[in-house]
């Protein structure tokens, strides 16, 4: 079963936000990055991405922009997502970060698949990715 390991918001201050977020439940930072801030329960993480996207150069809408799951295995996991007519998503893959998957589902939502996991959060082994 795959498992729900992250949320990604936009914002138009990660700094300000992640603060709110880190008083507001104790969350824990565990890391940082051009885009932002990310936070962990430790088992679920929250990354607070800047609204102006490196990528793209182009600003997205404050909010919910994807999720992420760990799964047992990418390929089968690809396999299926096509099999079901999931849009496989150009990979943007940055310096430190664990290899995932960007696809969009039915309902146009982003979402990614990583069979490792993200810094903070509980991977489907049960240890925290590291």
């Amino acid at each position: 079963m795959a498992t729900l390991r992250h949320i990604a918001i936009r914002t138009a201050d990660p700094e300000a936000t992640a603060a709110w977020y880190r008083a507001a439940f104790g969350l824990t930072e565990v890391g940082r990055a051009r885009n932002g801030v990310y936070l962990s329960d430790g088992d679920i993480n929250i990354a607070i991405l800047r609204l102006r996207t490196e990528h793209s150069g182009a600003s997205a809408r404050p909010g919910l922009d994807h999720f992420g799951f760990v799964v047992d295995d990418l390929e089968v996991t690809a396999r299926r997502l096509a099999a079901m007519g999931a849009e496989r998503l150009p990979n943007a893959p940055l310096p430190g970060n664990e290899f995932e998957v960007k696809y969009r589902g039915p309902d146009g939502q982003v979402f990614d698949i990583s069979a490792h996991g993200w810094a903070g959060a509980r991977c489907n082994r049960g240890a925290l990715s590291e």
